[in-house]
C-alpha cells in the first residue's frame, strides 16, 4: 500500500534577488514524499508565485487530493492534474524516485557517474550598474563561456554599457552572451530597444514582450536582427493543439522551458517534439527549484543532448538548500559523486 503526504518548505535567499517583477527574499516550494514497502520517493513542486500558472487559491488543496488520490497511479494523475504543471513534476519525480535504487538518482547516465557534464549558462541578476558588473567579472572569472544578463530593471543606457562592458573584453566567440528582458520591453518600443543592442553580437533575447501579444510578438520574431526566445509565453498553455498552433503563429527562434512551469519531463518533450518539427531551437532552465528539483532536471536535461548551454543554476542562491552532488566547474555542471545529500526533513 502507498502513502502519499505533502509538505511546504520555504527557501531564503542569500541576497534579495532582482527581476523584472520585483524583488525575490523568499521562495515558496512544496514537496510530496510517496512510501511504499520501506523505501520513500522524494518529488519537488517548484511553484513560483506570481508566475506559475497553478499559483491558484486551491494550490495546497489540490496537493493534498493528489496525495489521497495517489493509488490513481502517475498516468491518471498526470492528466488530472493538467493545469497544475508543478504538481505533475512533483508527482513524475517522486514516482521515479520510489523506483530507483538511490532515491536521487532518477536517470542514470554518464552525468550520474560524473564522466561527463552539462554546459550551463552563468547567470546575472538584476541590480545597479556596479552590482552586475561585480557578477559579470565573477561569472567570466569562473570560466563561464555564457552569460545570461536579465535586463529591463534599471535605465536601458547603463544596461547598453554593461553589454558594451563584455564586449569591450570579449567577443562573440569567448563570451557568449543572452539577455532576458521578463517582458519588460512596451509593445510600441521592443524592437527599437532590441535594435540598440544588436551591434553587440547578442544570441537571444528571451521574452521581451509580456505574454498574450502573440501578433506583436510574431512580428517581433519576423523582423529582430537578435533571435528571439519564449520563455513566459508557454506558461499555461496545456493542450498539445494550443502548443503547436502558438508556435506555428509566433514562429520564435528558440523556446525556453522549465519543466516545473510546463507539466515536468511529459511536458517539456512535447514542448521539445513541436519545436523540433517547425525549426525552432530550445533549452531547458531550472526555475529556482531547491537542488532536489534542480537535480532532477539536470539528470533530465542531460539526457536530451542538447550540446548548447542550458539555463541551470547551482542552488548557491539559497541560505537553507540541501547539500547535493551537483558542483559547478569553468561553466559546466558536474555530479559528485563524493558528495552526499542532507535531504533529512
Amino acid at each position: 500500500m502507498m502513502k502519499a503526504s505533502y509538505f511546504k518548505y520555504i527557501l531564503h535567499f542569500k541576497n534579495p534577488s532582482g527581476t523584472s517583477r520585483g524583488i525575490l527574499t523568499d521562495k515558496e516550494t512544496w514537496f510530496i514524499i510517496l512510501e511504499k514497502d520501506g523505501k520513500k520517493g522524494i518529488g519537488e513542486c517548484g511553484i513560483l508565485r506570481g508566475l506559475s500558472a497553478d499559483d491558484r487559491p486551491d494550490y495546497e488543496q489540490k496537493l493534498k487530493w493528489t496525495c489521497e488520490n495517489i493509488h490513481l497511479g502517475e498516468q491518471k494523475l498526470w492528466d488530472e492534474l493538467i493545469e497544475f504543471p508543478s504538481i505533475q513534476f512533483g508527482i513524475e519525480m517522486a514516482f521515479l524516485s520510489l523506483k530507483r535504487e538511490n532515491q536521487f538518482v532518477l536517470f542514470p547516465s554518464d552525468f550520474t557517474k560524473n564522466t561527463k557534464s552539462i554546459s550551463i549558462n552563468g547567470l546575472v541578476w538584476m541590480g545597479d550598474e556596479t552590482f552586475m558588473k561585480t557578477q559579470i567579472e565573477d561569472k567570466i572569472s569562473q570560466g563561464f563561456s555564457c552569460i545570461k544578463l536579465k535586463i529591463g530593471a534599471i535605465d536601458f543606457d547603463k544596461e547598453i554599457d554593461l553589454l558594451r562592458f563584455i564586449r569591450a573584453n570579449f567577443d562573440e566567440n569567448t563570451i557568449e552572451i543572452r539577455v532576458d528582458a521578463n517582458g519588460a520591453f512596451s509593445e510600441n518600443d521592443a524592437l527599437n530597444k532590441i535594435n540598440q543592442i544588436t551591434g553587440f553580437k547578442i544570441h537571444s533575447i528571451e521574452q521581451p514582450i509580456k505574454k498574450n501579444y502573440t501578433d506583436t510578438m510574431s512580428v517581433l520574431c519576423k523582423n529582430s536582427q537578435i533571435p528571439i526566445a519564449l520563455d513566459e509565453e508557454l506558461i499555461g498553455v496545456f493542450t498539445t493543439e494550443e502548443k503547436e498552433n502558438l508556435l506555428q503563429k509566433i514562429r520564435p527562434q528558440y523556446i525556453v522551458l522549465k519543466p516545473s512551469f510546463i507539466g515536468g519531463f511529459r511536458g517539456t518533450l512535447e514542448w521539445i517534439s513541436i519545436a523540433e518539427k517547425l525549426n525552432i531551437g530550445w533549452w531547458i532552465t531550472s526555475a529556482l527549484e531547491s537542488n532536489v528539483g534542480l537535480n532532477a532536471i539536470a539528470q533530465f536535461t542531460f539526457l536530451q543532448n542538447n550540446l548548447m548551454p542550458q539555463g541551470l543554476g547551482t542552488g548557491s542562491l539559497f541560505t537553507n538548500n540541501f547539500d547535493c552532488p551537483l558542483t559547478v566547474s569553468d561553466g559546466q555542471l558536474w555530479y559528485d559523486k563524493n558528495k552526499d545529500w542532507n535531504f533529512n526533513l
